[in-house]
């Protein structure tokens, strides 16, 4: 099946995305006939703003968990040229292809798995690569022999001697000579480890290496950041906490642990962030995520260079922080400008992690949720701090040290749909009907996802609030309580106890038409760090609602709207496609049972409300 621009990606292909995703971790190898659809769709998505240069990989002869066509973006199209749909054929490659492919052929060995520097974010000229850590000398002796055995009868032999011969010291340079080269084609400047190691351990070998314990100091001419983030494992432990990113802090004090965070202070450019990174062990999740995001965003709105970010393999942890540039890049128009937010979400979604291996099977039998993490910490990343553009231009967002929390909801009678308006403890922060603050969805049918993924569809943002005030005036609730009605996501009537709800909520000091900013600085959206696609029972026995102390009134940006946009399209097909098939007892079916008894549609207990 042929692919055109004009293809429209649709909420339906997310989730028949993540429905294969979830079924199967993608190996070039394998030959897998989906994965190459994928990959053409992602093509596609790709010529719509760039121009780019394709790497073969078709047998996974350069690595076997990248993708059979490796992109490397060239730079972006102008309007002009997005409109001529100007032939690749007839304009020429800035890249030497063969020469650029011979050069990742030497290189893959220095990387674990094989896992070679790929360009894959363009931001002004500068490159977001990713790859996996340095390979130990065992591996890239070992996969230079295996190379040897079982390479094909026309394949040049010298390719698969290069180590041959050599004593362990001359292979070391030789293969990461030929990384640091690769490295500097791309002009990468900075390498941010993501390890909370120094070297991979397991069973008293280093398996891997890193370039900050690099014994030569081969890679003196890079700014090495070593920032140590949590590996996939402790989003098991995320889970368990009721997805509570502020209330969890990762344990600094464990014995494997001996990487420490490192931001070199005699770099110009990163003094000017102005982080106390001494503080990084007393930072929760989220702001661990969020500050290195900044540390991120900065790189790239302030540098001339690029840079490269890895973990160890670099298949959980790297494409995690890759979507989340990707998708805050778009969200600020400077990136992907003509995709819409299912279509970026596709992307992001089929190339920054199944392409390039992410193993979400294995990851979703084992809970280690680092997936779900990703998408739903986008809205930690709303405010114009995360932004490149330069913060002169746009509106800062005062601080609170509340946060809105309420319980509601809003259950259709055939149990085929439902709405979350708020929990204590699984959704919270969410404001009034409407683009930025809708109610999140959760449906059998993806065609009611449509809304989300058009343009700029109209909002309404009108309350006010006095902190010296107990309560919004009658005017702005009853606006507020209309507003609701008119965006009902229930065709169905709604139930008296309900609309006691509603009217309560409409009343309340905490929850009008507007976004509360958490006391580590993020904007909130409609799904916290504590959104859970399992649980959404509430704590709150005394089935009062809980309200906020302070409020501030915020004019919803561009970024905000879009970002939202995204993380609801993925829930909704989070939840349909992976989320309900896992087996725990907070499957969909349990929770919905919850809904029911909560608001005294179905028997059980009896809720006041």
């Amino acid at each position: 099946m042929s692919l055109t621009s004009t293809d429209e990606v649709k909420p339906e292909d997310i989730h028949n995305l993540l429905e294969h995703c979830v079924k199967t971790a993608h190996k070039v190898k394998d030959g897998d006939i989906e994965g190459e659809f994928i990959m053409e769709r992602c093509l596609v998505l790709f010529s719509k703003d760039y121009r780019y240069s394709v790497i073969k990989n078709f047998s996974g002869e350069l690595c076997g968990h990248y993708p059979s066509k490796v992109v490397f973006l060239e730079y972006q199209l102008s309007e002009e040229e997005r409109n001529s749909r100007k032939k690749y054929d007839e304009v020429q490659s800035m890249y030497d292809v063969p020469k650029m492919r011979e050069l990742i052929k030497q290189a893959r060995y220095a990387r674990c798995r094989s896992r070679f520097p790929v360009p894959v974010i363009l931001y002004e000229g500068k490159h977001v690569c990713r790859s996996a850590t340095l390979a130990s000398g065992a591996e890239m002796l070992g996969r230079t022999g295996l190379d040897f055995l079982f390479s094909p009868p026309d394949r040049p032999q010298e390719e698969v001697r290069d180590g041959g011969g050599l004593s362990n010291s001359d292979t070391f340079d030789r293969f990461r000579g030929h990384d640091i080269n690769l490295l500097k084609t791309l002009t990468i400047k900075y390498i941010c480890d993501l390890m909370v190691e120094k070297k991979k351990v397991k069973f008293g070998m280093n398996i891997t290496s890193s370039e900050k314990v690099d014994k030569e100091n081969r890679y003196a001419d890079f700014c090495i950041l070593s920032i140590p983030y949590p590996g996939c494992e402790f989003f098991k432990e995320w889970k368990d906490n009721s997805y509570l990113g502020e209330t969890m802090k990762f344990d600094w004090s464990q014995d494997y642990v001996d990487a420490k965070l490192d931001v070199p202070d005699d770099d110009s450019l990163l003094n000017r962030l102005g982080l106390d990174w001494r503080r990084y062990r007393t930072w929760d999740l989220i702001q661990l995520t969020q500050n290195y995001m900044k540390l991120f965003t900065h790189i790239l709105r302030e540098g001339d260079t690029g840079v490269l970010i890895h973990c160890i393999s670099g298949w959980d942890r790297t494409p995690m922080f890759v979507s989340l540039l990707r998708l805050s890049l778009w969200a600020d128009g400077v990136a992907h400008a003509s995709l819409s937010p299912t279509e970026i979400l596709y992307l992001t979604l089929a190339y920054d992690w199944y392409l390039f291996g992410h193993n979400l099977p294995d990851r979703v039998n084992k809970g280690e949720e680092i997936l779900f993490f990703c998408f739903n910490f986008l809205s930690y990343i709303t405010s114009d701090e995360f932004s490149v553009k330069s913060s002169s231009s746009v509106r800062k967002v005062s601080r609170t040290d509340s946060e809105c929390n309420m319980d509601g909801i809003l259950l259709d009678t055939d149990h085929r749909r439902f709405s979350i308006r708020g929990s204590n403890t699984s959704i919270s922060s969410l404001g009034s009907c409407g683009f930025e603050n809708a109610p999140v969805f959760f449906t059998t049918n993806p065609e009611e996802d449509l809304h989300l993924s058009n343009g700029n569809p109209s909002v309404s943002i009108s309350a006010r609030y006095s902190p010296a005030a107990s309560k919004l005036t009658s005017e702005t609730a009853a606006h507020h309580s209309s507003h609701h009605s008119s965006c009902s996501s229930s065709p169905m009537a709604v139930p008296s106890s309900l609309r006691k709800v509603e009217a309560s909520r409409a009343a309340s000091p905490g929850c009008g038409s507007w976004q509360v900013v958490s006391s580590c600085g993020s904007l909130r959206g409609l799904v916290s760090s504590h959104d859970s696609p399992h649980s959404v029972g509430s704590s709150n026995s005394s089935g009062r609602l809980s309200y906020c102390q302070e409020a501030v009134e915020v004019v919803e940006s561009t970024r905000y709207k879009k970002l939202d946009a995204v993380r609801r399209i993925f829930h909704n097909a989070y939840v349909n496609k992976i989320a309900s098939r896992t087996g725990s007892s907070g499957g969909i079916v349990n929770f919905l049972d919850q809904f029911a008894e909560k608001v005294g549609i179905r028997s059980g207990r009896t809720t006041q409300v």
